[in-house]
């Protein structure tokens, strides 16, 4: 137990430390290029926090282990959305940019279809489907890049020295992203053993304590961001990740091995995960997103909601 809990102190610290590197190069990168933080958050740092549940999601479907990969997916934007991005909606209501928000969150219920239809109707995925998120996540990247451009073909030009710091800040986001994902490792490896010991199955475990655990490079960005006030970088981290987990987490996973829709909960003859995991993860989405894209701001109220919804959510997956 001595182990344990070392690690997990290291851990600790190396997500911390990271988080520090991660947000300040990645301003850095937006400041220089002339890039909206949000378009930053939702592209190049989402893809850097989102590393962990790629791995998890990825080792656990082809050891066997689909309702893992699942949950990681499912889990991991749940808490996001009602943790993650309601504690800092909460703590510090700002205006977003509803130019830069559009595309997110318009790929994410688009990509939310397309994953809960083929839940719904097959109660599971093919890797005709796991080909068909990732080509959706090509598709994004696309997008994102060409809205950079334009933003870089705006920008007025640099110096070499400018292109220098350029360099370094992308080096650092490269050093700080690999330095997160090692944090979150450990604490998702030592949480997952204590929540075996008490005996907890596997998809309630990957839908709270590894979706937790792969979240804490978004929960570390979003406090450094807070802190330093960048909440623009962290929200369009929180959407950029969750889109992600959609069609670039669940999309690795079953393009390598296909897997069903768990089944540990019935309710009223209905698989619990269609019933309540599915409307939880587009409602948390739908409650911070089309506020934001109607009035171009975050309000308090809107992170008290989904902070009592991740209360409620997680009672549910345990007391059930």
């Amino acid at each position: 137990m001595t182990t344990t809990v070392c690690l997990f102190v290291l851990g600790l610290m190396a997500l911390i430390k990271g988080g520090d590197w991660f947000v300040d190069s990645a301003t850095g990168i937006a400041h220089r290029m002339g890039i909206p933080e949000l378009l930053i958050g939702a592209t190049v740092v989402s893809i850097g926090t989102t590393l962990p549940e790629v791995m998890v999601s990825v080792n656990s479907a082809v050891s066997g282990h689909g309702e893992i990969a699942y949950g990681n997916a499912i889990g991991s934007i749940i808490c996001n959305t009602a943790l993650i991005a309601a504690l800092t909606i909460a703590i510090r209501p700002s205006d977003v940019d509803r130019k830069s928000l559009k595309a997110p969150v318009l790929f994410f219920f688009g990509a939310a279809a397309v994953y809960c239809g083929s839940a719904y109707l097959k109660q599971g995925f093919s890797r005709f489907m796991g080909i068909v998120f990732l080509a959706i996540f090509a598709a994004y990247i696309v997008f994102s890049t060409m809205e950079a451009k334009t933003a870089l073909d705006e920008a007025p030009e640099e110096t070499e020295e400018e292109e220098s710091a350029l360099w370094k800040n992308m080096a650092m986001l490269v050093l700080s992203a690999a330095l997160i994902a090692v944090g979150a490792d450990l604490l998702v490896d030592n949480g997952t053993l204590i929540a075996r010991a008490l005996g907890v199955s596997e998809s309630v475990i990957a839908l709270t304590m590894i979706a937790l655990g792969t979240s804490l490079p978004e929960l570390v960005t979003a406090i450094t961001s807070l802190i330093k006030g960048h909440s623009a970088l962290s929200l369009g981290n929180i959407i950029g990740a969750n889109l992600f987990n959609l069609v670039l987490v669940s999309g690795a996973a079953v393009t390598l091995s296909p897997f069903g829709i768990p089944e540990n909960r019935i309710i009223n003859g209905y698989n619990a995960s269609l019933i309540i995991d599915f409307p939880v993860m587009l409602g948390v989405m739908a409650i911070m997103a089309v506020p934001a894209l109607i009035s171009g701001k975050l309000r308090r109220s809107q992170g008290v909601t989904l902070l009592a919804i991740y209360i409620g959510f997680c009672i549910y997956q345990f007391a059930a």
